[in-house]
């Protein structure tokens, strides 16, 4: 069972976009709280498809990906590299 503080994969360097630091604080939530929850396997809004793709991913080592919605209507995108190198927080027109 994934507990919320219990990371399934290494996130290695977490970055984030200015315009995805800029959402969050005016949505009041902090870049740490998603990036604990996309490495515990909380996909956020991912549908059933990516959802399958990110287990696959943790097993095999290919790229995770996670949606998360916020209080203010915006999207914010956590991506974790396959070499999980890095961890990257941005909108979705960062991308």
């Amino acid at each position: 069972m994934t507990t919320a503080n219990a990371s399934r994969f290494r996130i290695g360097q977490c970055v984030a976009t200015p315009a995805a630091l800029q959402a969050l604080e005016r949505a009041g939530v902090t870049p740490l709280s998603l990036v604990r929850r996309h490495s515990a396997g909380d996909w956020g809004q991912c549908d059933a498809e990516d959802r399958q793709a990110n287990e696959d991913a943790v097993t095999h080592g290919d790229r995770v990906f996670s949606v998360y919605g916020l209080p203010t209507g915006e999207k914010v995108w956590v991506i974790t590299e396959a070499d999980r190198s890095s961890t990257c927080v941005l909108l979705p027109e960062d991308y």
